[in-house]
């Protein structure tokens, strides 16, 4: 729905000042901090809260602490196992869930490496990424040098959004796949252009390969972006670039040589710090784990060299040709380590790539028999890699999950948790295929859960407009109703002419308030896309796959360190509309 600009404010400040308080309780109070309630002291202010689809358990008595400093972060003593612990987690810090999970029944805890323990700064590496594509499309793949001198915006794209390869088109859609916000390039559609282009079809779109790519993961946004630029060149400059769809193919044909020539990976390992963000809390979190009983492993599509770089730097701050070079203690902190393991196809059965063992300092691979080293032929002895720590973790390359399972003793699937920053990746194919239970990072799930908060009273407003909206209208529909087909006379029929104008009036004018208010908050979230999880009153198509693959999501991956280790997660209820007319909490 497109929202016009009009000058209705003051009738939406009438409108919102209805049956509300000049000072909205709690407004100035964005963070959330759980407590249980024998731990809450007198001066505690408590709120009763109804319990929605985000919650994590069935605790919903929430204490609203003074308004914490933006700079306070959790310290790496900040654990749930560490001495001083206070039970406060910050909202924003919270592992909401969607399917119920006992930790005690989790044997093996596994991580992905890229944007789930390595956070990447997209200010740096994803304006890295831009520039080594740029570079790639112009001197390789023969694109006008004009190309050189673009700039990237790290903060336009989101995840969850859809390119339309052919028609040059970013979309965003509701969980039902219907296109609510639709851009050729950067230029807005108009509901006319989008209606006649995605909705007056006989046949309904499935919007998934190949026509169609998906934004589903961080690594993305760059060439998102990339795309939107030259499909706005191409309507420019005609002849001098090829047609959208080709565009977009070379697009990922250049990131890939990006990757496969090391232009990325080589600027990361000479300064890790610049891109990757630093979190004290990683190996304490692994430690706790490991303390409780689990196996812990790490499976990652990056090889050997590149792996051990970022690792060493997560895990101790070390850095190649640094004061503190680089080892492989890192390694103690987890039982397996599979690199390259091309996901999402190492989850399927089908996979039958062999298993390799990774010699540490050469990085020679070493055949296997699902994960038993086989001598060499010539060779006397068999031969291990050899890396002095008090219990060896072996790394290897390739294989699939049958080898992992076998590696770790897992009985069955279910017993496995793994963590990932990827829907498709790392997510769906573990939960749908293995089922595997499965623990999604949104990073941007941070800012989305505060600037929530601070929306409540509107998004009360909102629910209150719409209603009104309704009520209003149905009173029109009557009045029309009976001066159509009811028996009236002359008299009757202008006091009811009079007051279906006035309620028509009525009903514009809260339609352009609600309207108005609607798109305040969609910009407050983001200029463009809006709230990552939602796109009207409808979830997002991006908030129906979180829902549907990840058992649990959370916005970094060491939160899961300010939960205890056996801990037994359980969602809320679900509800049917019908419901919320009859329970009066909701």
């Amino acid at each position: 729905m497109r929202i016009p600009n009009k000058p209705i404010d003051a009738f939406c400040r009438s409108c919102f000042s209805l049956q509300h308080s000049s000072k909205p309780l709690l407004n100035s109070h964005p963070l959330i901090t759980f407590h249980s309630p024998s731990e809450l002291p007198n001066r505690s202010l408590l709120l009763r809260l109804p319990k929605t689809r985000a919650g994590a358990d069935t605790m919903n008595e929430v204490r609203i602490d003074e308004l914490t400093p933006e700079s306070q972060k959790f310290s790496s003593d900040d654990i749930w196992s560490s001495p001083g612990w206070s039970c406060k987690i910050d909202m924003r810090k919270q592992v909401f869930c969607n399917r119920s999970l006992n930790m005690k029944n989790i044997v093996a805890v596994g991580f992905d490496m890229d944007y789930t323990l390595a956070q990447y700064m997209p200010e740096t590496f994803e304006s890295l990424a831009y520039d080594g594509t740029i570079g790639k499309l112009v001197y390789d793949l023969g694109y006008p040098s004009e190309l050189l001198k673009w700039t990237f915006d790290w903060e336009y794209m989101v995840r969850g959004l859809v390119l339309d390869k052919k028609r040059g088109n970013i979309l965003k859609m509701d969980r039902h796949k219907y296109v609510k916000v639709a851009y050729h390039g950067f230029k807005e559609m108009s509901k006319e252009c989008k209606m006649a282009t995605y909705g007056n079809t006989m046949i309904r779109d499935s919007f998934d390969e190949p026509d169609y790519a998906l934004i589903d993961t961080l690594f993305s946004l760059a060439e998102a972006y990339l795309f939107a630029q030259l499909v706005d060149f191409k309507d420019n400059n005609p002849g001098q670039v090829p047609d959208n769809a080709r565009m977009y193919k070379d697009v990922r044909a250049a990131v890939d040589l990006c990757h496969r020539d090391g232009t990325l990976k080589q600027m990361v390992a000479k300064d890790p710090g610049k891109y990757i963000s630093d979190d004290p809390s990683i190996v304490p979190m692994l430690k706790m784990l490991r303390d409780s009983g689990r196996a812990t492993f790490l499976v990652t599509n990056s090889l050997w060299d590149y792996t051990n770089v970022v690792m060493n730097f997560l895990c101790g701050k070390r850095t190649l040709g640094g004061s503190s070079p680089c080892n492989y203690d890192w390694l103690e902190n987890f039982d397996v380590v599979i690199t390259g393991s091309s996901k999402p196809s190492f989850f399927l059965d089908s996979n039958r790539l062999n298993l390799f063992e990774v010699e540490l300092e050469s990085g020679m691979l070493l055949n296997t028999d699902n994960g038993t080293p086989i001598p060499q032929i010539g060779d006397t002895a068999l031969r291990f890699p050899q890396n002095g720590l008090k219990k060896a973790c072996r790394v290897f390359q390739g294989g699939s999950v049958g080898h992992l399972h076998k590696l770790l003793s897992i009985e069955a699937s279910s017993q496995v948790l793994y963590v990932g920053d990827h829907i498709y990746g790392d997510i769906l194919r573990s939960k749908k295929v293995l089922g595997w239970r499965t623990m999604l990072v949104v990073p941007e799930l941070e800012r989305e859960v505060e600037l929530l908060w601070k929306s409540r009273e509107t998004c009360k407003q909102l629910r209150q407009l719409r209603k009104e909206r309704d009520s209003i209208e149905d009173k029109i529909h009557r009045l029309s109703w009976s001066l159509k087909f009811g028996s009236v006379d002359v008299d009757e029929e202008q006091i009811i002419s009079s007051d279906l104008n006035k309620l028509e009036i009525q009903a514009e004018k809260v339609r352009l308030c609600h309207q108005k208010a609607q798109r305040d908050l969609h910009q407050k979230f983001h200029k463009v896309w809006g709230q990552l999880m939602k796109t009207g009153y409808q979830n997002s198509r991006f908030a129906h796959q979180v829902e549907r693959f990840a058992c649990l999501y959370t916005s970094q991956v060491t939160n899961l360190a300010l939960y205890s280790p056996d801990k037994y997660y359980r969602p809320s209820e679900d509800f049917m509309p019908h419901e919320f007319e009859i329970l009066p909490c909701l």
